[in-house]
């Protein structure tokens, strides 16, 4: 049981050995505190354990957990704190339905609650509360949690957040930049981290050969950078990428589509020794899915190895007419087509961010190791990885400038996902559904 001390404080013993910047962001007496690190360095652990010690500290009180949505809450945010609870032997009571949760020891209660719906996030009074990946948070869900911290028999008013750095974004200015009185952030080292390291030597090293450089100096050895405002695909060089390519009969041609009217934009890729190789490009203005696929045939008539069809998710989606992108693929296929066909589509796109980040990964990695090659008549194709950029002061790519480009760049990112992206842990093995 836990320990009840006078004054209606409770203590309870813990098996944690916090590293030095763990211990920084356990020790702050700020109102509102941070804790910035890279990949592996114990972020969530440190989350979790400040608001453990917040429910003792605060007896018989409520605080709330946060995460920018839902999946990302249970999967990982209350995954490490129910991890903790149970090895401590901790008694708590979860009502999975209303998800909240019960100290026993203390009756202090904690909220799960996804952010990316603020506004919801008014009302009870809060004795504290933290959020897990600050920096995929939106501004006023914070202001929002600000001001419910406001418990009147808290014994610690406390708000608390974690993060990896991502650009000069809000989070940067308000905790790091220019932080107002009462915010203070910790700023944890790259490599801290020996238990990681211990179990797992080569962490950071297989890193490399993932994350392009920009992307691992941020991730990895949590860097501040300008990551937004600028140049997409930061990893593209054409000494480097481009490259004069054949057709390797013997392998299956891979055609990923965007679907997209005006232009209708696809690309013919294929995979030679892990290497991805962009053969062709076809780009029609003011076409129909049918008519993308007539100019794949006319470019490659037959293919003895067989096709394999990529692409965006929402060409699943149905039409007026009451078929779908793909099922005109197939019908014009099955018809026109005499190769064996296999079609790759996910159920639903990956999020721009890692489908960028992996695109800049295969171009060059932190290790400089490149991966993909494009061929120098695919010139759209050239002009996305060149030109496409960020709107300024936000990561969101900037669509407006010229309404050509990005289509090509996304038709390539959904075949890379599905072929190079990371894999679902599927069974024993790992090994991806077809």
């Amino acid at each position: 049981m836990g320990r009840q001390e006078p004054g209606g404080i409770c203590y309870r013993r813990i098996a944690y050995e916090p590293l030095p910047s763990q211990r920084a962001f356990h020790d702050s007496a700020a109102r509102f505190k941070g804790f910035s690190g890279p990949i592996g360095s114990g972020k969530s652990q440190a989350l979790c354990q400040e608001a453990i010690k917040l429910t003792y500290l605060n007896v018989g009180r409520t605080g709330l957990i946060g995460a920018p949505t839902y999946p990302m809450l249970r999967d990982a945010t209350q995954a490490t704190l129910f991890e903790i609870l149970d090895h401590n032997h901790i008694p708590y009571d979860y009502n999975k339905a209303e998800n909240v949760l019960v100290m026993q020891d203390t009756r202090s209660r904690i909220l799960f609650r996804p952010v990316d719906d603020f506004e919801r996030l008014r009302g009870t009074n809060l004795a504290w509360f933290g959020l897990d990946e600050l920096t995929y948070t939106p501004e006023p869900a914070w202001l929002r949690l600000e001001g419910r911290l406001r418990d009147p028999q808290a014994t610690r008013l406390c708000g608390f957040a974690v993060w990896t750095p991502k650009g000069y974004d809000w989070v940067y200015q308000k905790f790091i930049a220019d932080p107002v009185r009462g915010y203070h952030a910790v700023i944890a080292r790259p490599f801290e981290n020996r238990f990681l390291l211990e179990k797992i030597p080569d962490f950071y090293d297989q890193l490399k050969k993932s994350y392009d450089e920009n992307f691992y100096q941020q991730e990895v050895l949590g860097q501040y950078l300008n990551m937004h405002g600028g140049l997409v695909y930061t990893a593209f060089q054409r000494n480097d990428n481009l490259a004069d390519l054949s057709l390797e009969r013997g392998l299956p041609l891979l055609w990923t589509l965007d679907f997209n009217v005006d232009p209708m934009c696809s690309v013919v890729v294929q995979i030679v020794r892990g290497v991805v190789r962009v053969l062709d490009e076809i780009v029609l203005r003011h076409a129909s899915t049918e008519e993308a696929c007539e100019a794949f045939q006319q470019r490659f008539p037959d293919h003895p190895a067989g096709v394999v069809v990529y692409g965006d998710a929402s060409g699943n989606h149905q039409h007026t007419t009451g078929t779908t992108d793909y099922q005109i693929v197939r019908d014009f296929f099955r018809g026109n087509y005499h190769a064996r066909l296999v079609y790759k589509v996910a159920r639903s796109n990956p999020s721009v961010r890692d489908r960028v980040m992996l695109t800049n990964s295969l171009l060059r990695n932190a290790g400089g190791e490149n991966r993909l090659l494009i061929d120098p008549k695919c010139k759209e194709l050239i002009k996305d990885f060149e030109q496409v950029s960020y709107k300024a002061d936000s990561n969101q790519i900037d669509k407006d400038r010229d309404r050509r480009r990005t289509h090509l760049a996304d038709a390539l990112g959904y075949l890379l996902w599905e072929e190079c992206g990371p894999r679902p842990a599927i069974g024993e093995k790992g090994e991806r559904l077809l």
